[in-house]
Formats: structure tokens, C-alpha cells, sequence
């Protein structure tokens, strides 16, 4: 990678900053950030970053000749930006086929035209979800059905990239991972809403019975797995990034609880969600065995702890987004 120009869309966000992070500390290559910098987006996560080797851009991904002049200038494209909270494209689903849909769609005329490298950042929430008791895990080769507009939309967006790839031989990978958790996460998430929720001196909450299952892995390793994809992965090929995390949410709820010294059964049960998940499980067998990837924060119980000690010290940074946070899901659950 060695002074390569990144373009990373959606920089400023949970995952893309810490990618930025990430490329920043393992290479020598310089960054350009493109973000919309909406709700989910903070120019604060971007903070202690060398001013000559990362580049802010405010931006929509869906101006096409703003991001044909970016992707002009970049050797690699990384695709992060998304609208991405389930419950948001529950309530407003317009933004999704927008960002989505038509931003990938910008992307890929740019870097076809450009002939730049390219690699999709996606979910495994494409895949729909697994029954409680299913020993399978999701792989490359499981059908799509996903069960959102946020999902569909996101699944769009990969079957747009293997267009172009077949079609117009764009050179372009996909990754689709796990549910992420670490530092600087949108308190609208779950880990970072009970954790601050908790700092706050209010009681989390739980959707339905809680025995829905994620797989989560730590933000570093999924940084560090694109990285590897994008120097090593092959051209037109799609690799699940997963950590072996599969917890239930009452687990992990119980576990922030037990952690910050209170009671494990100091939550609120609400009404589950629409749609709600059952249980998302990734084989990432794909990326250890043709790249090598494997991850090195296996210590849920220990990223956790980590993670609680980021949003203690924090405050500052999630404090301005709490308030409204809490203020949309109090409203979504007194609706019939």
C-alpha cells in the first residue's frame, strides 16, 4: 500500500473513522475523507489525525460530480458511508434507497471511469437470520433475504458492485461483517445506548425477550480484515469478516451491566422491534484460509471492559447525541 491515495467514503462515521485510524497507523498512505456528516457522522472521531496525511471532505456521495473528482484523485476507493440503523429505515425508508442505492451507483460510475480499485463495505444482515437452534453460519454462498429496508438496501448495493464487476470489469471486492462494537459508536447502537444509558443513571432497555443472538466483533479487526482484502483479496470476490462473537443480547446486556457495577437485572423490557432478527452467525473461513486474517481482539468480556472505559472517558463526545437519541426512541415505542 505503499503511498497509495485512499478515498474513504463515510470517514467520519463509526466503523470508516476507525478504518482511517487504522490505514493511517499500519501504512504510509494518505486519506481523503468523504462524509455527508449527518447525525451519524463527527468530525471529533477524525481527532489526532496527522493534517498531512488525512484530508476532510464535506460531501453527499450521491453528487456525482463531487465524488468523480475525488475517485479521479485516489488510487483506492473504500465504500463506508451508508445509512445504516434498522430502526431509522423503519420510520423513513427514502433515505436508504437513496444513500444506498444511489450513492454505490455514483461510486462505481466514478471508478469505472477511472479505473480505480474499489472495495464495498456491507453487512451480514443481507442474509436475513438463522433460527435459534441452526448450527449453520452464514458463508459467500448463502442466498440474500434480508428483512429491512435497510438491509435490502445494502444487498442492492452488492448486487450493483457484482454488476459492475462482471459487466464493466471494475476491479472491486466486497466484505459483509458482523455486527461491529469499540470506541466512538453512535449511542443509537446497542452497546453504546445501555452503556451510556447506564452513565446517565437511567435504565437500559431491552427489545422483546433479548434472546436475539449478534455476532460481534471488535472495530479493529474488521479495519484491520479490509485492509487485508484490499492488499491481498481477489477481484470480484465477496469475504464474510466475523470473530466467532455469537452473543445473545441479554447477555450482553447483562454483561455491561454486571461490568459497570450494577445490578444484572437493573434493565426495562419494551415491545420487539419489527422485523427483529433472530440470530446472525458468520463462517469466516474464506478470509483465514485464502488471506490469513484473524483477528486479535478474541476477548469479548476484555473489548467490552475497553470500550465501557472509552465512553466513561468520553463524554464529550457522545454527550450532544444522547438526548435526541433517547427523545426518537422514547416516541417509537409509544406508537401502536
Amino acid at each position: 500500500m505503499s503511498g497509495q491515495r485512499f478515498l474513504v467514503t463515510g470517514g467520519a462515521g463509526f466503523i470508516g473513522s476507525n478504518f482511517v485510524h487504522h490505514l493511517v497507523a499500519r501504512t504510509d498512505a494518505t486519506v481523503t475523507v468523504l462524509d455527508k456528516f449527518t447525525y451519524a457522522g463527527n468530525a471529533a472521531s477524525l481527532d489526532g489525525l496527522p493534517a498531512d496525511r488525512v484530508t476532510t471532505v464535506r460531501g453527499d456521495i450521491c453528487d456525482t460530480a463531487l465524488v468523480d473528482a475525488l475517485v479521479r484523485d485516489a488510487d483506492v476507493v473504500v465504500h463506508y458511508a451508508a445509512e445504516s440503523h434498522n430502526d431509522n429505515s423503519l420510520r423513513d425508508p427514502a433515505p436508504f434507497v437513496a444513500t444506498n442505492l444511489g450513492g454505490t451507483f455514483a461510486l462505481l460510475e466514478a471508478v469505472r471511469r477511472h479505473d480505480r480499485r474499489y472495495h464495498h463495505i456491507s453487512t451480514d444482515e443481507v442474509y436475513g437470520d438463522l433460527a435459534l437452534d441452526d448450527p449453520a453460519r452464514f458463508t459467500e454462498r448463502t442466498p440474500y433475504r434480508p428483512s429491512s429496508p435497510y438491509s435490502s438496501t445494502k444487498a442492492g448495493s452488492d448486487l450493483l458492485v457484482r454488476a459492475w464487476v462482471r459487466s464493466f470489469g471494475v476491479r472491486a471486492t466486497i466484505s459483509n461483517c458482523s455486527n461491529n462494537y469499540g470506541p466512538r459508536q453512535h449511542v443509537e447502537k446497542f452497546i453504546p445506548r445501555q452503556i451510556t444509558n447506564v452513565l446517565c443513571g437511567e435504565r437500559p432497555r431491552l427489545y422483546g425477550d433479548g434472546r436475539n443472538v449478534r455476532d460481534w466483533i471488535h472495530a479493529d479487526d474488521h479495519s484491520s480484515a479490509v485492509l487485508r482484502i484490499i492488499e491481498a483479496g481477489r477481484i470480484g470476490e465477496t469475504y464474510l469478516i466475523g470473530a466467532d462473537g455469537e452473543r445473545d443480547n441479554r447477555s450482553v446486556l447483562e454483561m455491561i451491566l454486571t461490568t459497570m457495577g450494577e445490578s444484572v437485572d437493573a434493565y426495562d423490557r419494551v415491545p420487539d422491534r419489527a422485523g427483529h432478527d433472530l440470530r446472525y452467525a458468520i463462517d469466516g473461513s474464506k478470509l483465514t484460509r485464502e488471506l490469513g486474517w484473524r483477528p486479535e481482539h478474541g476477548d469479548f468480556a476484555r473489548g467490552l471492559r475497553a470500550t465501557i472505559d472509552w465512553y466513561r472517558e468520553n463524554e464529550r463526545w457522545w454527550r450532544p447525541q444522547k438526548a435526541a437519541t433517547e427523545a426518537q426512541y422514547r416516541e417509537r415505542e409509544l406508537q401502536p
